[in-house]
């Protein structure tokens, strides 16, 4: 029969039994809507777009063309069989050395060619997800703290926190300044945390960064490895999105820094990258992520505990084969780099159409748009879940709100663009679009019938118009007003 309810917690263990894995945020509960009710062109025209997967699929027709013209790279192939017991047998976990090094040369590609990579200190591991949470492995002990600029990625709270037991510590940046992080910002928090007897173990970065795609310069990146470097401390860059870059940016690898700075500045040892392929390669589901250290210590800890999160000898065998091909790779990364800028451009044009505004980026698979001017309260993270749930449940589009990503300010929120056809794109901008519009139209119906004096008033008119849309955003989500066909009252999430 078993033991009840109230009993079963007590013979788990504290990992199983806590909530540090973040599942119940908003950022999870918009995929469960949207697995839910998920949107397909023919079968569910009215279901949720999922706009909340940071996603690369722009550029897999490159990838299959490959595949096609390249049979003897899988062992499930007539032209590559002959290589079936030799992959299929145990590989310790230092990885096929073929594979580091294709994976080392693929990492200077990425950069520009601008450094290169030792192979040797290519560690392995199931995804960024697995590689983040080795790292933490590696340099910290249960209640260390790591300081990490916010908005910072949703799921490092699970990926970083849930099973190592370190503790994360938010360095707030500001649309003031576009959330352009300050070696200032990072030293106050540092302070901060000393203050509360916190013992800081190092700063994390990502760079380019998720959510705000936007990429560092060289001086900050530079004046934080001094940083680090002065204080003892560990700086771990997440450069997952090395590749991932659109627009004429430049993107400066850590790696470019350790080279420049004189050697008296930088303490290689403090200095640790995180890496994948599911962004730049647009291959998530192939769970290759890359630990690279400059410190031995943590490369040979880091490889031992790769036997826990080890990527398959066939996938390694394949993207060997693949990511040694120059002529493919430089294409690749060209022309990725060129679908993305037009796709950016597409979806950001189509927002302001909606007088909808997104943070200047250069980088990543996702925009951060700003939707202040639609909240009920400007300074209420109460009035951002609510309009969140508009969008989830009445236009029908998975985003993800700031404070999933600890924003300090309410009403910005994460838009991913790439992990979709153009046809859903433009669905999806057109029910932004009309969204926007249907209620812009009850503002005007209103400012004509209720307060000619303040029509008359170009600068009081705006006031009102801002004041009254936020209320009228709060009055459909009240009321249950929709746009007819794309809003249904059986969201998954109110029932819940």
């Amino acid at each position: 029969m078993g033991l009840p309810a109230k009993n079963k917690g007590a013979i788990l263990s504290k990992i199983a039994t806590n909530d540090q894995h973040g599942e119940n945020s908003e950022y999870f509960d918009g995929w469960k809507a949207y697995d839910k009710d998920p949107f397909h062109l023919s079968r569910n025209p009215h279901g949720i777009i999922q706009m909340g997967l940071a996603e690369n699929q722009l550029c897999l027709d490159l990838i299959k063309d490959w595949v096609k013209k390249n049979p003897e790279a899988s062992i499930c192939t007539l032209e590559g069989v002959h290589q079936f017991s030799d992959i299929a047998n145990f590989q310790d976990y230092h990885g096929l050395k073929k594979f580091r090094q294709a994976i080392a040369h693929f990492m200077g590609k990425a950069r520009g060619g601008k450094v290169t990579f030792d192979p040797e200190r290519v560690v392995m591991s199931g995804g960024a997800t697995g590689a983040n949470e080795t790292i933490m492995f590696c340099l910290a002990d249960p209640g260390d703290v790591f300081l990490i600029p916010s908005p910072y990625y949703a799921a490092f709270d699970r990926d970083l926190r849930w099973r190592t037991g370190v503790e994360i510590i938010p360095v707030p940046c500001s649309s003031s300044n576009n959330f352009k992080l300050t070696v200032e910002a990072v030293d106050w928090a540092y302070k901060k945390a000393q203050e509360s007897n916190k013992k800081v173990k190092g700063l994390i970065l990502t760079n380019p960064s998720n959510p705000l795609g936007t990429m560092l310069d060289k001086d900050t990146l530079t004046n934080l490895v001094r940083f680090v470097t002065r204080k003892n401390i560990h700086l771990v860059v997440d450069e997952i999105y090395a590749a991932t870059v659109f627009a004429g940016g430049d993107f400066v690898s850590v790696a470019e820094v350790v080279n420049d700075v004189d050697i008296s500045e930088v303490n290689v040892d403090l200095i640790h990258i995180v890496y994948s392929l599911s962004k730049d390669m647009g291959l998530p589901g192939f769970r290759v992520g890359i630990v690279y250290s400059y410190n031995d210590s943590v490369v040979s800890c880091a490889r031992k505990m790769s036997s826990f999160g080890l990527v398959s000898s066939q996938t390694q065998l394949m993207l060997a084969s693949m990511l040694s091909d120059d002529r493919f790779v430089d294409n690749f990364l060209m022309e990725s780099s060129r679908r993305l800028g037009i796709r950016h451009k597409v979806f950001t044009t189509g927002l302001k159409k909606a007088d909808i505004s997104c943070l200047t980026s250069d980088a990543g698979l996702f925009a951060w748009m700003d939707l202040r001017h639609l909240l009920r309260d400007r300074n209420s993270f109460e009035s951002e879940i609510e309009l969140w749930h508009i969008i989830i449940d009445k236009v029908k589009l998975n985003v993800s709100p700031g404070s999933s990503f600890h924003c300090t300010e309410p009403g910005w929120f994460r838009v991913c663009f790439a992990n979709m056809d153009d046809d859903t794109l433009h669905v999806a901008l057109g029910r932004i679009q009309d969204f926007v519009s249907k209620n812009n139209n009850k503002i005007v119906e209103q400012i004509s019938e209720n307060d000619q004096v303040i029509q008359n008033n170009n600068a009081k008119k705006q006031n009102w118009r801002q004041s009254n849309l936020r209320l009228s955003f709060r009055r459909l989500y009240e009321d249950g007003l929709s746009s007819p066909g794309i809003m249904s009252p059986h969201s998954p999430l109110l029932r819940a």
